[in-house]
């Protein structure tokens, strides 16, 4: 497991944090006492390091759920109870946690609650490019956001403490360079006694059950907190009004918007004749401030992702007749996709100020293009001989499958030469529209495979097979396990026997999970090619023949936790490499299994790179022509490794 020492430093302290970092650092300095995760890029790092302080100092207490709205209940009991919590996942993951997150804004909590949403504006590890501040207002829900790495810590912070005293739920809004640039940070206090996890219930079914009864009083009350708040919020602590008052031209810079306005005002020359209102509670839009923009009768809102204060401030002009002209994205200065960037900031700020459009860019572009880099699986992945070996299956079948894939490493199965991947849509997706498509296609011609990771199937790949042995779906699905949450790096899961403080935990497979179900299962190594082939002709046949549900688990350690475990015991593992009289140069092995540590020369025949071989040992198996052997004499426990590695 990751080291996050600087999590723990002393106070007074400064150190250069990661943003993630930083706002666990904040919470742990506010008082959390209960965390709860699914991990998530660009989240993951928040409660990897509160788990790290819970291992070392024993509170506070911290868990990986198995997904995000299961950590979100969990949190919103201890909240219920007393406690401060905090919960944090990607953007995407508030969708599956939607339900009960409206919930508690009706209810409220008695300690305090802060959810946070890392977006990932321009989809750098995400399916979708989703706003979750929308939620905030969707769910009358206070929305903070950092300004930058810079003040992730005291946002943090602030959010928990604002959280304990309006006695309402939170929601921290991050985007991915906020949670994955290192600014440095002042460190303050850390006092474990408030960090232990202690609440009390208080019985009180008029506030804590939402019957509609009870329900229809708390929207009228949470619609009456909702204006004391917009009249009351400016007074944060992030939010602040900086420049000239009078000067005809405000720009409100929106939690990272505000880096990048302040940036373009001082490049552009037009620190004196600007107001810049910086804002750091995006939800509700604080209405003192709004006014403050607002007199200056020009307003260009910079702000990452969606228009959500731009909106709120066109509304709250139109409100209080305001004839000021409002600009921003829903214009078109700037764009309603990705990241915001310095270049386009300017030039919007440029246009409006009446200068020369694009003015000083603060840097001349080079004129060069990196070259094209797709991503691979890594040599050794136990995902490629599954892949390989589910293509030659589907060809000795002849039939042409459809595969319903999920999100993972695995997604990489959309590229040549595999090709095992033609939905994609959300996590545990695979199961779930597998199940729509076995009822509509020709399973005889056409049949459907769903590819799952481990960690996905505990996510929410569970419900959809109980529909699918409950409605008779006929589709193989197969489960990745690899002993790891291994996209976001190596968390532990339900199947892994450990939890996130390094305790020991109760280890659930996949299997028991299948067969609790009745549905029919194959276990397999994954590194064993022929092994595969038998039992995923035999699965897919029994699909075609019998009309129902079967799944396939391959299994097999995610090769970066098995290489860190051979290191950590010092094993020697040799590569392989190519006897070069027996290469008939057919391309199998770098072509059509297409592993990264094997290249082909210019004479067509193969070459393994032993930097990047791994030893698994499949190339072997796949060679036709017995043309590939290990360098030195293979280590059985790196073999053993390889196939049960887990993350430590």
């Amino acid at each position: 497991m990751p080291r996050y020492d600087e999590v723990l430093e002393k106070p007074g302290k400064v150190r250069l944090m990661l943003g993630n970092v930083a706002m666990a650092r904040g919470f742990l300095e506010a008082g959390v006492q209960f965390a709860a995760a699914y991990p998530g890029t660009p989240s993951s790092e928040i409660v990897e390091a509160l788990a790290y302080a819970s291992r070392r100092l024993g509170v506070p207490y911290v868990e990986w759920s198995v997904n995000e709205k299961v950590a979100l209940e969990a949190a919103c009991g201890a909240a219920i109870a007393g406690a401060r919590a905090v919960v944090a996942m990607k953007h995407v993951g508030l969708n599956v946690a939607s339900d009960p997150f409206f919930s508690i804004s009706y209810t409220g909590v008695e300690g305090a609650l802060v959810v946070v949403s890392a977006d990932d504006p321009w989809m750098w590890s995400s399916q979708n490019e989703q706003d979750n501040r929308w939620y905030g207002l969707h769910a009358y829900t206070l929305t903070v956001e950092p300004t930058g790495s810079q003040d992730a810590l005291e946002a943090a912070k602030l959010a928990l403490e604002y959280s304990s005293k309006l006695k309402k739920p939170v929601l921290l809004r991050s985007t991915t360079r906020i949670s994955h640039t290192r600014a440095p940070q002042r460190l303050g206090r850390l006092d474990l006694e408030k960090l232990k996890p202690s609440g009390r219930f208080h019985h009180n079914p008029s506030r804590w059950t939402l019957i509609p009864q009870y329900a229809r009083r708390h929207k009228l009350r949470l619609i009456e907190y909702w204006e004391e708040l917009q009249e009351k919020i400016h007074e944060f602590p992030l939010n602040r009004v900086e420049g000239v008052r009078g000067s005809g031209l405000a720009v409100v810079g929106v939690g990272l918007g505000y880096r990048y306005a302040k940036e373009a005002v001082e490049k552009l020359g037009l620190k004196d004749q600007t107001l810049i209102v910086k804002l750091s509670t995006s939800v509700p839009l604080p209405r003192r401030l709004a006014e403050d923009a607002l007199e200056e009768g020009l307003v260009l809102v910079v702000e990452e992702g969606d228009p959500v204060v731009e909106v709120q401030l066109k509304a709250y002009a139109l409100e209080v007749g305001s004839k000021a002209v409002i600009l921003g994205k829903r214009d078109g200065l700037l764009p309603l996709h990705g990241e915001l960037r310095m270049e386009t900031v300017m030039a919007a700020l440029a246009e409006i100020a009446g200068l020369e459009r694009g003015g000083p860019r603060g840097g001349e572009s080079l004129g060069l293009e990196l070259p094209s880099r797709p991503p691979v699986m890594c040599s050794g992945c136990p995902y490629r001989p599954v892949f390989y070996s589910l293509k030659r299956v589907v060809n000795r079948l002849q039939v042409k499958p459809v595969y319903a894939g999920d999100i993972g490493c695995y997604s990489l199965g959309i590229l040549p030469p595999f090709q095992v991947q033609d939905i994609i849509l959300e996590m545990g997706g695979s199961i779930g529209s597998a199940n729509g498509l076995a009822h509509v296609l020709d399973v005889a011609r056409e049949p459907v495979v769903a590819i799952i990771g481990d960690s996905t199937f505990y996510h929410s790949g569970i419900t959809p097979l109980l529909n699918a042995v409950y409605n008779g779906a006929p589709l193989l699905a197969i489960v990745l396990d690899n002993h790891t949450t291994a996209m976001t790096g190596h968390q532990p899961h339900p199947g892994t026997g450990s939890r996130a403080d390094g305790r020991s935990a109760p280890r659930i497979d996949p299997e028991q999970i299948a067969r609790g179900l009745g549905v029919e299962v194959y276990s397999v190594d994954a590194f064993d090619v022929k092994g595969l082939d038998e039992a995923l002709a035999n699965a897919l046949s029994k699909v075609l023949k019998e009309k129902k549900p079967v799944v396939v688990v391959a299994r097999g350690a995610c090769i970066l936790v098995a290489l860190s475990e051979a290191r950590r015991k010092r094993l020697r593992i040799p590569p392989y490499r190519v006897v070069e009289d027996r290469c008939k140069g057919c391309g199998i092995c770098y072509n059509v299994f297409a592993c990264p540590a094997i290249a082909r020369r210019k004479d067509g025949k193969a070459e393994i790179d032993p930097a990047l071989c791994t030893g698994c040992s499949v190339c072997a198996q796949v060679c036709p022509f017995n043309a590939i052997a290990p360098a030195g004499e293979p280590d059985p426990e790196w073999h053993k490794i390889m196939r049960t590695a887990r993350p430590r």
